[in-house]
C-alpha cells in the first residue's frame, strides 16, 4: 500500500515508519522541517506546513496514497497545566484546521482510509464508572482549562469518523512513554516525578491511561490493516488511580515517594487542569481494540513497559 504519514517525526512516527515499510509498504513521511530524519526512518519525504491547505493539497497529491496517516502534534515544549490551553494551541489547531486540510487532500486523491490521532484522557464524561468504552458519552461540559483541547479532539474525531468517501477511523491513545516521550529518562514527566515535583493531588482518583508508544505503534499498523470506520481506545491493560500509579512510577524509577496536597493546593499551584486529571478524570478500556483489530499490547501495565 502506499501510505502518507503526516507527523512522521513525532514519537509516534517515528516507531510507526519503519513499521510500515518493513511491511512492504511505500511510505511518504510529511514533516514541517526534518526530511533528513524521515529518510533516515526509511520513507520519502515531503515538507510542508500542515496548516497551510495548499501545501497540504500538493504534498498529498504528489504521493498519491491509498492510506493518510494523521500523527500530526506540537508537543516538544514544556507541558505547563496552569497554562495548559496555550501549551495545547498548536495541537489544537493541527487537530482542527490541520485534520480538515489533511481530509480535503485525501478526498481529492480519492484516499480510501485516513486514521488519526485521538487522545483517551479527556473526552470521557466524568460520572459513572472509571473504565469507559468508545460507546460511552463524551464529557458534555469539559472544564474550562481543557474545553478548547476537547474541542479539537471532537472535531477531529467527527470529520474522520463521518467522512463517507473512506474509512475514517479515529485512535484514541493513552498517554505515551517509552523513546521519545516525556516518559523515558530525561524526559520531562520522568524528570519531574524523579525530582518530586509531581505531587498526587486530593484522594488522586483519576484514572491514568497509558500506553506504550512502540504498543501505539503496533496498533496503528494494525488499525491500518483491518481498522473499520470508528473509534478505538488503544490503551494498556490496566488503567490505575493516580494515587496508585505515581507512587509505584516513583518507586520504580529509585525516586521518592511523590509529596500529597488537598485539591484546592493542587487546583491553585499546578491549575486546574491538572486537579481535575489527577481526581476525576476516567481510564479507557482496550477491548474494542483488541476484539476487532487483532491486537495485543506487548507491555500489559506500565509496570512492564517501564522496566523494559
Amino acid at each position: 500500500m502506499n501510505i502518507f504519514v503526516a507527523g512522521a517525526t513525532c514519537a509516534l512516527g517515528t516507531q510507526l515508519v519503519p513499521r510500515l515499510v518493513e511491511a512492504g509498504h511505500t511510505v511518504t513521511g510529511m514533516t514541517r522541517d526534518k526530511p533528513d530524519a524521515v529518510q533516515a526512518l526509511g520513507a520519502t519525504p515531503v515538507v510542508a506546513d500542515a496548516l497551510d491547505p495548499d501545501a497540504v493539497a500538493g504534498a498529498v497529491a504528489e504521493a498519491e496514497p491509498q492510506i493518510i496517516v494523521h500523527q500530526l502534534t506540537a508537543l516538544g515544549g514544556e507541558l505547563n497545566f496552569r497554562r495548559f490551553e496555550q501549551t495545547f494551541a498548536q495541537t489544537n489547531r493541527l487537530r482542527t484546521e490541520g485534520t480538515d486540510h489533511l481530509l480535503a487532500a485525501g478526498k481529492a486523491v480519492g484516499v480510501e482510509k485516513f486514521v488519526a490521532q485521538s487522545f483517551a484522557a479527556w473526552p470521557y464524561a466524568r460520572t459513572g464508572g472509571p473504565i469507559k468504552s468508545e460507546d460511552d458519552p463524551l464529557d458534555p461540559d469539559p472544564p474550562a482549562a481543557v474545553r478548547t483541547t476537547v474541542a479539537a479532539i471532537k472535531h477531529l474525531e467527527q470529520a474522520v469518523t463521518s467522512a463517507t468517501w473512506c474509512e475514517g477511523i479515529a485512535l484514541r491513545y493513552g498517554g505515551f512513554y517509552g523513546p521519545g516521550t516525556s516518559m523515558e529518562p530525561g524526559g520531562e514527566q520522568y524528570e519531574a516525578i524523579r525530582k518530586r515535583q509531581f505531587p498526587v493531588v486530593g484522594a488522586g482518583g483519576g484514572m491514568i491511561s497509558l500506553i506504550h508508544v512502540e504498543d501505539a505503534a503496533e496498533a496503528t499498523v494494525h488499525a491500518i490493516g483491518w481498522g473499520r470506520r470508528g473509534v478505538y481506545n488503544v490503551v494498556d491493560d490496566q488503567p490505575e488511580p493516580a494515587r496508585d500509579w505515581l507512587p509505584g512510577v516513583a518507586a520504580a524509577i529509585g525516586a521518592k515517594p511523590p509529596r500529597k496536597v488537598p485539591r484546592w493546593l493542587g487546583r491553585l499551584v499546578a491549575g486546574e487542569a491538572a486537579a481535575v486529571m489527577m481526581t476525576e478524570v476516567r481510564g479507557a478500556s482496550n477491548a474494542k481494540a483488541k476484539r476487532e483489530l487483532g491486537w495485543e499490547p506487548r507491555y500489559p501495565t506500565w509496570r512492564e513497559g517501564l522496566a523494559a
